[in-house]
């Protein structure tokens, strides 16, 4: 019973080993994986051990067997990919609050703005022009700067404590969104709302 035990958690072990090398990219996609006499020697395992351990990865989907080739894999960690999803939907999730925020900082900076919140929204507005081809942080702080002053704009004090303790989560989902034309997306509501408070009479 014991040697049982151990030998189901050798076997797991050398699993989750297998696929983090797989996730770490050590073993590319499409390559052919060693034999189980190499892969014994590397995990530390026996051969039975790394033969069980490959046998998960193909109920996983992450390997194939090709006759008279030999085993390949055919792709990252299912976990590893699910956890990519998770991870875009809280950055969408993220990005609506903050166009949320900024809609409605908008509507009231639309009636309570003055000259000197109209120069902060200019200057703000030409930095993050100036610094679109900066690379990805200087873009992102530069449009956070741009969202701050729309916020300070509204002159709501417990509008703009709100948006700064939001600003360490922003300014990590707006990192991740640095796929140009996922970025240019998530900012088009905003762009709007700031050429309304640029454009309209106070």
């Amino acid at each position: 019973m014991t040697s049982s035990i151990r030998r189901h958690l050798l076997t797991d072990q050398a699993e989750d080993l297998l696929r983090s090398r797989i996730d770490s990219r050590e073993r590319e996609i499409g390559a052919k994986l060693p034999g189980e006499t190499t892969l014994a020697a590397e995990l530390g395992v026996g051969r039975s051990t790394v033969r069980e351990a490959v046998r998960m990865l193909a109920g996983l989907g992450m390997r194939e067997s090709r006759q008279g080739a030999g085993v390949f894999l055919r792709r990252s960690s299912p976990r590893q990919d699910w956890d990519r999803v998770l991870r875009t939907e809280e950055i969408l999730h993220v990005v609506e609050v903050r166009n949320t925020v900024e809609i409605e900082a908008a509507r009231l900076a639309a009636t309570g703005r003055d000259e000197t919140d109209l120069d902060a929204l200019r200057r703000a507005l030409d930095a993050r022009s100036a610094a679109s081809g900066a690379g990805a942080a200087a873009f992102v702080d530069a449009d956070i700067a741009l969202h701050r002053a729309v916020v300070v704009a509204a002159h709501n004090p417990v509008l703009t404590e709100l948006f700064e303790t939001f600003v360490p989560r922003l300014r990590d989902a707006m990192l991740d969104l640095m796929d140009v034309r996922d970025l240019t997306a998530s900012t088009s509501c905003g762009s709007a709302t700031r050429e309304y408070l640029l454009t309209s009479g106070g």
